[in-house]
């Protein structure tokens, strides 16, 4: 059976549903704490995917939250030897920080909220193509630059970079394709601050905005999902 680990910032912010898709391709899943786990104990190039999902912290927050340099770290081992690895939100942003990216508060704000991306001619032909006529979910107020050797896929008006791949196993995702409409009721309880500190972010247009949306998303974003591990891990 294939191994699949996922670092998790908060208890809400897991695969969701992404997690039935690695299931039925046989993937063995293990969730780590990043704040509570001993990420040094795990052998970087061990697992046969790594995911590292979202968090209302930054990379930015390193003195607080020493934690992510170990993450960082262990992005670094593993990029260099091309293992799979996917990087949501927050991992987005630290798998551009491992690969000498910078990263930094969006100059634009906040981008939370229900939104179609842009692909481009190598995002359409990848495996995010199926997102092309499909809105998506965004929750980050932090962005990066383009690491070197990295491919950009997606952007929107308020984020160029939006996803973007790196060698031939590596799928960073400033956006989220994992969480459902369910799951996404502990988010307005988790981020209710966050919400409420955001203009033009209600709880009630999320909720709106989610009950259009996610149903098509849930389904859509499993399909991105399997295309890209059957390319990466056969």
């Amino acid at each position: 059976m294939k191994s699949c680990v996922a670092v998790r910032h908060v208890a809400f912010e897991d695969l969701d549903r992404l997690e039935p898709v690695l299931v039925s391709r046989g993937f063995a899943v293990t969730e780590i704490d990043a704040a509570t786990g001993d990420l040094s104990a795990l052998d970087p190039l061990a697992p046969d995917l790594l995911v590292v999902l979202g968090g209302p912290i930054g990379v930015g927050d390193l003195a607080d939250y020493p934690f992510l340099a170990a993450e960082i770290r262990l992005l670094e081992r593993r990029l260099a030897a091309d293992r799979p690895t996917l990087g949501i939100c927050l991992g987005a942003q630290l798998m551009a920080r491992a690969l000498g990216g910078r990263v930094f508060a969006n100059p634009n704000g906040k981008e939370i909220g229900w939104a179609p991306l842009s692909l481009n001619e190598a995002g359409a032909d990848s495996a995010l193509g199926d997102l092309a006529a499909a809105a998506v979910l965004h929750w980050h107020g932090d962005t990066f630059d383009l690491p070197h050797g990295a491919i950009r896929l997606a952007s929107t008006p308020q984020t160029e970079n939006q996803a973007f791949a790196w060698g031939l196993r590596g799928l960073a995702l400033q956006f989220h394709i994992e969480a459902g409409q369910r799951g996404l009721e502990r988010w307005f309880v988790g981020h209710a601050a966050e919400i409420a500190a955001t203009p033009g972010v209600s709880v009630a247009g999320l909720r709106r905005d989610t009950a259009r949306h996610a149903p098509r998303m849930e389904a859509v974003g499993a399909r991105v999902l399997g295309r890209w591990l059957d390319q990466v891990c056969g």
